[in-house]
């Protein structure tokens, strides 16, 4: 069987969503902070692949969510060198720090639910499985992630996340419009009945019909995101959730931004 290669342009697109130029782009992101390197700094045996490569096994353990055997058949390398390189690369695709955000700028936050087999940061959520809460902003207007917090237990509610997964510092003084389970921040949400009303007024209903059109945005990243399977069910221990997320959304915005 043939090995997968990025020397094969046609095996790019399928893993990552990018053209060849863009995935470059992405290598070289990787290369400047430190992805040649073996571990650490320490001398040891090289790789066997080279850096394009290895990138590109890391989108394919993200978008088919294999296990390590598997992928490492699919490049030709050894299960141990296919763990190495993973574990090796996947803190270098953290999203960019996001600059200070004045109050005129708009954003989305949402939570979704991740299924994690690490229990010791899981808990058992409404979706009836172990799952930590993540949660995500994104420009409202450019629909790129900015940031993706700190993983919490999916038995957090999303305001308490917010807070605690540093999402709410990272927003700074920006607009945020969020769902209704925001309740105590300082995002926009839409407007609720009072105990008795039967119906809002008009003008709350045409907000909230806006409201839900421009917060539907968060949700079709969401959906973009899970296209790679590893945020389905992720067997990654740690902070592995949280890379592969980070991860996952440079390549969402490589992809969007052109």
């Amino acid at each position: 069987m043939q090995a997968i290669t990025s020397q094969c342009p046609e095996w790019i697109y399928p893993f990552t969503g990018l053209t060849p130029r863009q995935f470059k782009r992405v290598v070289a992101v990787v290369r400047r902070r430190g992805g040649p390197v073996i571990a650490d700094r320490r001398p040891g045996r090289q790789w066997t692949l080279v850096l394009a490569d290895r990138v590109l096994l890391l989108a394919v353990y993200y978008r088919t969510n294999l296990n390590m055997r598997q992928v490492a058949l699919l490049f030709g390398v050894s299960t141990t060198a296919a763990h190495r390189i993973i574990d090796r690369l996947a803190p270098l695709l953290d999203t960019e720090p996001v600059r200070r955000m004045g109050p005129d700028e708009i954003c989305i936050v949402d939570g979704t639910l991740v299924p994690v087999h690490d229990r010791r940061m899981a808990a058992s959520s409404k979706n009836y499985r172990h799952s930590v809460n993540l949660q995500v902003l994104i420009h409202a207007d450019k629909r790129l992630v900015l940031a993706v917090g700190e993983p919490m237990p999916g038995n957090r509610n999303d305001c308490t996340a917010y807070a605690e997964s540093g999402i709410a510092a990272t927003a700074g003084r920006a607009t945020v419009v969020a769902d209704g389970g925001y309740q105590g921040t300082n995002c926009v949400m839409p407007h609720r009945r009072r105990a008795g009303q039967d119906r809002l007024e008009g003008w709350k209903e045409d907000h909230n019909a806006s409201h839900r059109r421009v917060r539907a945005r968060v949700e079709h990243v969401f959906a973009r995101m899970k296209n790679w399977k590893i945020l389905r069910d992720c067997r990654r221990k740690g902070r592995g959730v949280y890379w592969a997320a980070a991860g996952i959304a440079r390549f969402h915005n490589l992809a969007l931004a052109g």
